[in-house]
């Protein structure tokens, strides 16, 4: 299938690695020109090499905090009119309600929220005027199971789906989406650092850690990055312009609710 992304520009942040190299990789494999993002400038770049020598297509590449005003702002002057912008960010770890003080709350949310919600701000009028718009959230499971646990990153995720919910019926008119990917267990750096709390926590090998994550999916393994990469580039497609304001959970089946 053509997506009809071919020259299409893309803003990819927190992209140097994990879900966000996964998505920039499957924006390139369909011909859009991409822009990589992370705070390392040695693995954002090996990170654009690697994109653009198996794509064949030009990669530009910020190495830019989005957590900072300034590192926003290099992002916007290098991609200004971009057609899609895909927002990520590493989230907080895990913790106890009661260990996590105003600071924290606050170092969430400047993460977590109000990172893409300036982007967005910043890109949205252009995909409006253009009438073309795809703008992706990577969030978390925890927005729809929320657990104590993960309760810094389940509370700004939520906030910044709520407000993008917000903002669906007042663009939809201009062929501008917005939607969610909520991933869950998939087969990354992350994943490998809570399984090495798990085990620290439990006492027990990294490897039997990993095995029980990997059980309490319905799947019974991890999720691959390459699939949620091909997940982002279709709802970042042509065919996609009726699909908006939707939490898509990515968790192998998981989740047990209705909606």
């Amino acid at each position: 299938m053509d997506l009809g992304l071919n020259g299409r520009k893309a803003l990819v942040c927190a992209s140097s690695k994990g879900l966000g190299y996964a998505c920039a990789l499957a924006l390139s494999r369909e011909g859009a020109l991409v822009t990589v993002n992370g705070r390392n400038a040695d693995a954002l770049e090996a990170a654009r090499a690697a994109i653009e020598a198996e794509t064949g297509h030009r990669v530009a590449a910020v190495t830019a905090d989005l957590n900072t005003r300034e590192g926003r702002a290099e992002l916007l002057a290098a991609c200004p009119d971009a057609d899609i912008l895909v927002n990520n960010n590493g989230g907080p770890p895990p913790g106890r309600f009661e260990a996590w003080d105003e600071a924290a709350w606050l170092a969430a949310i400047e993460a977590n929220m109000l990172p893409a919600l300036m982007l967005i701000r910043g890109l949205l009028p252009g995909m409006q005027a253009r009438k073309f718009g795809r703008i992706i959230n990577i969030t978390s499971a925890m927005v729809k199971s929320p657990r104590a646990p993960m309760g810094l990153s389940t509370a700004a995720r939520t906030g910044l789906t709520a407000a993008c919910k917000a903002l669906v019926p007042e663009v939809a008119a201009d062929n501008v989406t917005l939607n969610f990917m909520l991933p869950e267990r998939f087969d990354t750096d992350r994943q490998i650092g809570m399984a090495r709390l798990a085990a620290q926590f439990k006492g027990i090998t990294y490897e039997e850690a990993r095995e029980e994550i990997a059980q309490s999916i319905a799947a019974k393994r991890f999720g691959q990055p390459a699939e949620f990469g091909a997940t982002c580039a279709f709802l970042c497609s042509e065919h996609a312009g009726f699909i908006s304001g939707q939490n898509i959970q990515l968790d192998g089946g998981s989740y047990a609710g209705l909606f």
